[in-house]
């Protein structure tokens, strides 16, 4: 059975009312640019088809730039109720903009914004059977940092100078600008800019060069500016360095040298000493020098004697026992009190009869108490 034209296009128009029922939504910018710090609207309006008569769900979350990673939900409104410390990264700093959502306002509020807020935010209404979504960008950008501005290589006249500033926070791109703010304020002539590295070459510098110079670094949402001051110097005279370097050297030389020596002569002269005194204590002679004398003396007129005599003599010599011994150390070291006496037979003779029978006078020496000769 065919159908005629007027009723097809009552079907066809009637299923084209059907699609367009549902939930709305409508959003203000696709896309928003922000300040590290500021806050933000992220808006998402919302209308109800007739149909739409389950409950209703809002859902907030955050795109994962990598389709390997789950998405993080961020805040969420189911059953009349809403979640709003659902991600711990955002807790405190999001909530809905309207105390009742139902009513058609999804949109929510992101505070203290921070350069990991970035990215792809999509806002999901759903209520049975309609459902529909709404994605937009969130661009977080941070100003830059107070840059730090510094040279590279010598500041000598002549030589090719580098200034430097560099900031290591800010939202590229950013762009740097140099100024002096000194004498005339123009730059060298020579200097060479670069907006993007930061960077000024001056190249064969000259004293002109010298003063105070401004860097200031620049990006869509703010500026910050260092200040260098530049010294150009006469060049350095490397020959009178080189030779100073000589004589520093040789002169440390010389006085180490000397140290040595005079710790070398030092304790040469301490084990001279030393050994000196050892040979002094050792040498010492024996204090008897006395005894040894007397002795010699004794011994010698002994011998004299004896040679005097004659051989008719020598049998009543041998009769004198007081002159066949030579004292010993022991004897001369005894005192007076113990001097053995003289045997009686040589006190009974006398004179007289030792003369007739031949002897010789002989000259005893005499002693002290000590044993010394007189």
């Amino acid at each position: 059975m065919e159908l005629s034209t007027p009723r097809l296009c009552c079907v066809l128009l009637s299923l084209l009312a059907g699609l367009a029922s549902g939930v709305e939504i409508t959003s203000t910018s696709p896309t928003m640019e922000k300040a590290s710090g500021e806050s933000v609207k992220l808006d998402c309006q919302f209308t109800l088809a007739p149909e739409d008569s389950g409950p209703l769900d809002i859902e907030w979350s955050l795109l994962s730039s990598d389709n390997q990673n789950e998405d993080k939900v961020v805040i969420l409104y189911s059953g009349d109720r809403a979640y709003e410390d659902y991600y711990a990264p955002m807790k405190g700093r999001v909530h809905f903009n309207s105390a009742d959502p139902k009513n058609g306002d999804a949109s929510i509020n992101l505070m203290g914004l921070k350069s990991s807020d970035s990215g792809t935010y999509q806002c999901k209404v759903k209520k049975a059977p309609g459902i529909r979504s709404k994605k937009m960008k969130l661009i977080v950008m941070v100003r830059p940092s107070k840059p730090r501005c510094f040279t590279e290589g010598p500041t000598e006249e002549g030589k090719d100078i580098v200034l430097r500033c560099e900031s290591n926070e800010g939202t590229k791109p950013l762009q740097y600008s140099w100024e002096k703010t000194s004498d005339s304020k123009l730059l060298p002539a020579s200097a060479v800019a670069d907006p993007v590295g930061g960077t000024i070459n001056v190249r064969n510098a000259s004293a002109s060069a010298s003063g105070s110079y401004r860097c200031v670094a620049t990006n869509k949402i703010g500026t910050d500016d260092c200040i260098l001051y530049l010294n150009v110097t006469p060049p350095r005279n490397t020959a009178g360095i080189i030779a100073a370097s000589i004589i520093t050297v040789l002169l440390i030389l010389i006085i180490i040298a000397i140290i040595l020596f005079c710790c070398f002569r030092a304790r040469n002269k301490k084990k001279y000493e030393k050994e000196i005194c050892n040979e002094i204590r050792e040498d010492v002679p024996p204090p008897k020098s006395r005894v040894s004398t007397a002795r010699s003396f004794t011994v010698g007129s002994q011998r004299s004697s004896l040679g005097s005599m004659s051989p008719s003599n020598l049998h009543e010599y041998a009769l004198k026992p007081q002159y066949d011994k030579i004292p010993s150390s022991e004897e001369y070291d005894r005192p007076p009190s113990q001097v053995p006496l003289p045997p009686p037979n040589a006190a009974r003779m006398a004179a007289p009869n030792l003369s007739r029978m031949g002897a010789i006078p002989v000259m005893i020496p005499a002693q002290n108490r000590d044993g010394s000769i007189v």
